[in-house]
């Protein structure tokens, strides 16, 4: 067994205190424990990593790279490689706000229309009973106390909560997405849950751009549409060969630390402080009730209604 030095230790720290890093954050940490900059001295960058992971592999964690669909950015963050009893004992949420975060997951995974988003209300209205399973897998009819007392403001709450610690993420225009931290730890749980891929790199494709045709089930990453037409120019469906357009992506998401008094790496998503009223919270608050004016569904397009009909043709 390798034995890792204090260098290894502070990069392995880094993430396990501040939660995933960008690309950046991890290089400029990087940079000031080692003197080098990854991008002249990339081999020196992988094989700390590798020797990270071996260590790693012990205790079952990894450290992993993903990229964020929704600001094509690379993340860094150490994940649990096994999900088990034993490990659930480690997370600070309760059962309700744990089975109200796999139903936000789940319905996002599930859409036809790949936005990769779900909207306030809809995440709201959500309903915990049909999470609760009995021994045979079909839905029980006894309902925890706890999941029928879990109120609209602890959804709210957790809600908060989920963002805060980047689980979920807010985007531009104020709907719900997934987070980097569940991008990176349920890369497993997307390719069983038949999530498709993206044709480019494989990766789930959950927010993606639909191929231009209806009847076909092509997905592709808006970064990896950009880098093909950047490379040609013309891109074409890989399965039917029907062109695609692409337009860059309008929907950013919103970075949590702007939100904050301080910088997220003050912060440590391990210990979180008691959350604060933020401009977010009263906008969001605000557009939730205009929301219950209006209905989620009075908001949705022309096309994602079209896209609806592809539902026979995408895996579960």
């Amino acid at each position: 067994m390798a034995v890792l030095s204090w260098k290894h230790h502070t990069l392995i720290q880094s993430l396990l205190e501040r939660g995933p890093l960008t690309e950046k954050e991890f290089h400029l940490i990087f940079t000031g424990i080692t003197g080098q900059n990854p991008g002249t001295h990339q081999g020196k960058f992988n094989d700390y990593l590798l020797k990270i992971n071996r260590e790693l592999s012990y205790v079952q964690l990894d450290l992993r790279a993903c990229r964020d669909p929704y600001d094509g950015r690379v993340y860094f963050g150490v994940v649990n490689n096994v999900s088990d009893d034993q490990s659930k004992l480690g997370t600070k949420y309760s059962v309700p706000q744990i089975a109200f975060f796999k139903a936000i997951v789940e319905t996002i995974a599930q859409d036809v229309t790949a936005e990769g988003t779900i909207c306030n209300l809809d995440a709201l209205n959500i309903k915990l009973e049909n999470q609760v399973l009995n021994s045979s897998g079909s839905q029980s009819q006894d309902v925890p106390a706890a999941f029928k007392n879990f109120t609209m403001s602890h959804k709210e709450k957790t809600l908060d909560q989920l963002v805060k610690d980047k689980w979920l993420c807010y985007t531009e225009d104020d709907n719900i997405g997934l987070g980097v931290r569940s991008i990176l730890d349920l890369r497993s749980w997307f390719h069983n849950a038949g999530v498709p891929s993206c044709q480019v790199c494989n990766e789930a494709g959950f927010k993606a751009k639909l191929c231009p045709n209806d009847g076909c089930v092509v997905r592709i990453h808006h970064y990896c549409l950009k880098k093909r037409f950047s490379q040609k120019g013309v891109l074409v469906c890989p399965s039917c060969e029907t062109q695609w357009q692409y337009q860059p992506p309008k929907a950013e998401p919103i970075e949590v630390e702007n939100e904050e008094t301080e910088p997220v790496q003050s912060q440590p998503s391990s210990n979180p402080g008691p959350s604060q009223p933020s401009l977010r919270s009263k906008r969001k608050r605000q557009r939730l009730n205009d929301a219950e004016t209006a209905g989620c569904s009075s908001q949705e397009s022309g096309a994602n209604r079209k896209r609806v009909t592809r539902s026979s043709a995408h895996p579960r």
